[in-house]
């Protein structure tokens, strides 16, 4: 009956076939038979880093081996041998579900995302498409597909949401995923050189089924924790583990990152995502006032997506201020109202561009043709009131968004179908009257508003 180093070295020469080479050296070229009896073989190890590296990657394939070897269907289990010592002290037992040490069971809780950040939750157009699809596919097929899968946007585009949707959707599945960002990984891998305890550092991380980074660009310049970082992709890569990552720029624009981690980066997908276009934005705000059981009108939400165009956290920023601002001051949430309360979030260059309020336009307009506010607004209707009147209808739709009812409201309580006949007339006339298209050219200058776009 052969002895169980003899076993052992029967299934490493079998092993060496199946697994790669910089693994078998790094795991099991060290390793011996220690004992076999009563269907359990025992393998020795060096450190209990290796002995839960075999438990989680190559538990069955080791089992499969030396079955194969032994006619039998064994468990197995890792001893750690430690030098200049005969006694040896069990790692753990890895049994037949091959099932892992408590440290890797805590590695399986599921790591802490926000609850909000859903697949469902998440607002497609075509600036995000592909990168929702290519997630949605990396979640679905983990480590098939799309690996690794690099996604990179400007700010408040999605990213993190598209990482936090991933972590939902697995953990149904149980593999044991790892959520972190760039910064905390760096963090931590100082914390870990300081007190000597790398082992405990890089096994938390190859432990991982799925590995979730974000802004990854933060790596550049830490030549270090670059290094370390690459090892273990290496590693998770070789496993057929899944890895996304998010960056603020593609990984050829990250001038401070190695070219051969940049290379890694780029081994499978990279997608980007732009900031939302018009619909897609308007979706968006529609879809959180929805969630917030929030009534606001459509000249509000049009309003809100034509201000905050750069990414979603603004847009989403600027909708939760209106609605404060209308609630701490008790009135209705109008277009003035929200005008008033994202007055000062406007870019300084964009701000009297974008933000004439409905008062400036119409106190604008009196001045310019020499009438009173009080005129525009009564029921006079000749015409030296009425074409200023019909002019503040077409300045206040087009620059402000306001819809015809809140218009009538603000120009003395008139009915939507006269403000409507009145913005058309001029939008019209516009067009073919030189003297006018100056005139409202020139209340345009004093209001520092632009023309808007088509």
């Amino acid at each position: 009956m052969r002895s169980a180093q003899e076993i052992w070295e029967a299934a490493l020469g079998e092993l060496q076939l199946q697994v790669n080479k910089p693994n078998y050296d790094t795991w099991l070229k060290d390793t011996t038979g220690i004992s076999y009896q009563d269907d359990l073989f025992v393998v020795g190890v060096p450190n209990v880093f290796i002995a839960e590296w075999l438990t989680n990657r190559l538990y069955s394939v080791i089992k499969r081996t030396l079955a194969s070897i032994t006619g039998g269907n064994l468990q197995v289990q890792f001893l750690i041998q430690l030098p200049g010592q005969p006694d040896t002290h069990l790692a753990h037992a890895c049994q037949a579900d091959g099932g892992t040490s408590s440290r890797s069971k805590q590695l399986a809780t599921p790591p802490k995302v926000n609850a909000a950040y859903t697949f469902n939750t998440f607002i497609t157009g075509e600036s995000n498409r592909l990168a929702y699809a290519a997630a949605l596919e990396a979640a679905e097929e983990p480590g098939r597909t799309y690996n690794p899968l690099f996604i990179y946007g400007d700010t408040g585009v999605g990213k993190t949401h598209l990482l936090h949707a991933i972590a939902h959707a697995l953990k149904a599945s149980g593999p044991r995923i790892l959520y972190v960002n760039a910064e905390q990984f760096t963090n931590q891998f100082v914390i870990a050189l300081k007190n000597q305890k790398t082992e405990d550092f890089h096994h938390k991380f190859r432990s991982a089924d799925v590995l979730l980074v974000d802004d990854i660009q933060f790596l550049s310049g830490k030549a270090q924790t670059q290094e370390c970082f690459f090892h273990i992709f290496n590693d998770l890569y070789d496993n057929n583990c899944q890895i996304v990552m998010t960056s603020d720029c593609s990984p050829k624009a990250m001038s401070s990152v190695t070219k051969k981690l940049r290379s890694r980066f780029e081994w499978g997908l990279i997608v980007d995502i732009r900031p939302p276009d018009s619909e897609t934005r308007l979706t968006i705000l529609d879809t959180k006032a929805r969630r917030l059981k929030m009534s606001i009108s459509p000249e509000v939400l049009q309003f809100l997506a034509t201000q905050f165009q750069h990414n979603v956290r603004e847009l989403e920023g600027a909708l939760n201020r209106v609605i404060t601002y209308a609630k701490l001051s008790g009135e209705k949430l109008d277009i003035q109202v929200a005008t008033e309360a994202v007055q000062d979030l406007v870019d300084n260059d964009n701000q009297q561009e974008t933000m004439a309020t409905p008062k400036h336009i119409m106190h604008a307009v009196a001045n310019y043709y020499g009438v009173t506010l009080e005129a525009l607004t009564g029921t006079r209707r000749d015409k030296k009131t009425a074409l200023p009147r019909q002019v503040a209808m077409y300045l206040l739709r087009e620059h402000n968004h306001c819809g015809l009812a809140e218009i009538g409201r603000m120009l003395g309580g008139r009915d939507h179908t006269t403000i409507l006949h009145g913005y058309e007339k001029i939008a019209a006339e516009v067009t073919i009257n030189s003297q006018l298209s100056k005139s409202i050219e020139q209340i345009r200058q004093q209001l520092s508003i632009k023309r808007p776009s088509a």
